[in-house]
């Protein structure tokens, strides 16, 4: 496993958590992290030392605990900038009795395992594709 990859290509999950918070429209965001997942497949499928379906997987869990911990952290502020996001955990309080925090924990797990699950077989892809290209 090659964590320095890993760890390298979650700090784009970083900057996306304080992005969201405070740049980064709700319409906007399913592009960008197009974007990011497609450089990260090719970093990943470049230069990761096989295993490339795990590594994708584990990019998108370490973004999950960072994005999951920027977003509780700076909860109110994010709220204020996702209308969508505010009423679906309106919603888990009033049916679950869950807090904001503890929402976004058992939210942001879930969607870093979907998320994580794309990474890496776009990641497993892109290696196939990047050693046909190299083998002709």
């Amino acid at each position: 496993m090659n964590w320095k990859l890993i760890f390298g290509l979650s700090l784009f999950g970083l900057a996306m958590a304080f992005a969201t918070v405070y740049w980064v429209s709700p319409k906007m965001e399913p592009i960008i992290w197009l974007a990011i997942f497609l450089i990260c497949a090719y970093l990943i499928g470049k230069n990761a030392p096989g295993k490339y379906f795990l590594h994708g997987f584990l990019v998108s869990i370490v973004n999950c605990v960072w994005i999951t911990g920027v977003h509780i952290y700076l909860s109110a502020e994010y709220l204020a900038h996702h209308s969508q996001e505010t009423e679906q955990y309106a919603k888990m309080n009033s049916e679950l009795g869950l807090s904001v925090a503890k929402s976004m924990l058992l939210v942001g797990p879930m969607i870093g395992i979907v998320s994580g699950l794309i990474l890496g077989l776009l990641a497993f892809a892109a290696a196939r594709i990047i050693d046909l290209i190299d083998s002709q």
